[in-house]
């Protein structure tokens, strides 16, 4: 991967060649990280972590990542700094490239973090935001390649609205050849301007099916995410309602193929989008794919830091 000045925001914004080699790299790293024999390729680099977002994965995975590559990392609230509001994105990216190496964000608008990356003279991950979560799916398609070997091919089904996981979700789509199959009342699709834009980036094998049942037949993958993620609390009540027959349960379960895997990005809603017998079932990889966050986004990390250290 070219070293030079790289932020990674959107899937899309890499080659499906420059993605293989994140994931070559976390899987190089992996087991060296596990027996404590990781090379410390960015001793003395720094990640600052601007959160906006409560987190229990994004934080620590970072935050150890890093200080397993040699570094340290700077936890930022908004209280801090105050983007947006107190100081103009413009500002924050210009001084923390004078004090950091590489700036990790969590947050919820898109265009800020967009608007930040574009005044830093670092790089700029996104942990999270409303639109997007790429490093959940990077970990993810990790997770599927170390279970099946390879992830071409597979149908993965996405029960849950066409939300921040799901978009990321179908960026991936553009860059792997795997179908992707949402299911979803009709009101919470993936809205088709984003669709579209998509589209014209990559040829994505998606299709949205409203019955969770029809879709859930033959998948390789099932993966599910809460019904009402930070921000929607007001809209609680009507989304139990719309999705309480898409609940992932071993009836559902028992359509997609025999050895199917269940994946959620957590935290689970046990008993609403999922229930206890097959989020705790020996299909289910959550955990794996928790810790996979970790390995991703120290490749990523180590990536987009230079060094003239071998990876």
């Amino acid at each position: 991967m070219n070293l030079s000045k790289k932020d990674f925001l959107c899937i899309r914004d890499f080659s499906t060649e420059e993605l293989k080699e994140i994931l070559s790299l976390s899987r190089k790293q992996k087991p060296l990280a596990r027996e404590f024999k990781l090379e410390p390729t960015h001793p003395g680099r720094v990640l600052g972590c601007i959160f906006h977002k409560a987190s229990l994965r994004t934080r620590i995975s970072f935050e150890v990542a890093i200080r397993q590559l040699g570094g340290s990392s700077l936890y930022l609230t908004d209280k801090e700094i105050g983007i947006g509001s107190r100081e103009a994105p413009k500002d924050v990216g210009e001084v923390l490239s004078r004090y950091v190496d590489a700036i990790m964000i969590r947050t919820f608008d898109q265009k800020m973090v967009q608007e930040l990356a574009e005044n830093s003279k670092i790089p700029v991950i996104n942990g999270l935001t409303d639109l997007l979560h790429p490093c959940q799916i990077m970990g993810d398609i990790l997770t599927i390649i170390e279970h099946r070997g390879s992830i071409e091919g597979l149908k993965i089904v996405f029960i849950g609205d066409g939300n921040n996981v799901s978009r990321s979700w179908l960026n991936a789509a553009a860059r792997f050849p795997f179908k992707l199959v949402l299911t979803s009342p009709s009101g919470y699709k993936i809205d088709d301007s984003y669709l579209e834009e998509v589209k014209k980036d990559g040829d994505p094998d998606y299709e949205w099916i409203e019955d969770p049942s029809e879709a859930a037949r033959g998948a390789d993958v099932i993966y599910a995410d809460v019904w009402t993620s930070m921000g929607q609390e007001a809209e609680k009540a009507e989304r139990l309602n719309k999705f309480k027959s898409y609940q992932v349960n071993d009836r559902l379960m028992k359509l997609a193929k025999n050895d199917a895997l269940f994946m959620h990005c957590l935290p689970a809603h046990r008993g609403e989008e999922v229930t206890d017998s097959v989020i705790d079932s020996a299909n289910s990889v959550v955990y794996d794919e928790a810790e996979n966050r970790l390995h991703i986004q120290r490749a990523i990390i180590a990536l987009l830091i230079p060094t003239d250290r071998k990876l």
